[in-house]
């Protein structure tokens, strides 16, 4: 099971800086939304991590304990944190994320101290583009495009929706 996670995309909702809010997405390897949640807009992006995986749920097909641990994690800088990184590596997960040109720096700028950096597959992050079609066709839908909804509550309602309309075509029995 491999999973992206897609950066946020600014919704309605009441923050400091205005009516924003943020859409965030763990998706499957066709981009199908398996968690969505809605944080304020001028939250940080790294706080949701943890709340993205522990709301994921993937039930088996022959019965059993659902799963919970995908095999590896696709995601954007803003998600490179130390303690995203450790959080993976202690649950065995593979990070597929990208360091920010300040992080890199920073760590250059320690010499030895600053350690190695943390392994980065660039082929299989070609992969994350899946999560970037399913977010603009998830854009598409006239109900999250035209943002009319003042609560964030309904504007995740409406999110949910949409991510349900996503998988009826691959859960119907008719093709």
């Amino acid at each position: 099971m491999n999973l992206a996670i897609e950066p946020p995309d600014h919704g309605i909702g009441r923050s400091r800086g205005g009516l924003t809010s943020k859409i965030h997405h763990l998706v499957d390897g066709h981009g199908r939304p398996l968690v969505v949640l809605v944080s304020p807009g001028q939250a940080n992006d790294a706080p949701v991590f943890e709340h993205l995986l522990a709301h994921l749920r993937v039930p088996r097909q022959g019965g059993g304990r659902a799963r919970t641990r995908p095999d590896r994690v696709r995601a954007d800088k803003a998600y490179s944190s130390r303690a995203i990184r450790t959080e993976l590596r202690r649950r065995g997960i593979v990070a597929v994320i990208p360091q920010p040109s300040d992080q890199i720096a920073h760590r250059q700028r320690r010499g030895s101290r600053g350690g190695r950096p943390p392994a980065f597959d660039a082929v299989d992050y070609k992969g994350r583009n899946v999560i970037e079609r399913g977010f603009n066709t998830t854009k598409q839908w006239r109900g999250l495009a035209t943002r009319y909804d003042k609560l964030a509550i309904v504007y995740r309602g409406a999110a949910v929706l949409r991510a349900i309309t996503l998988w009826l075509t691959p859960l119907s029995d008719t093709p």
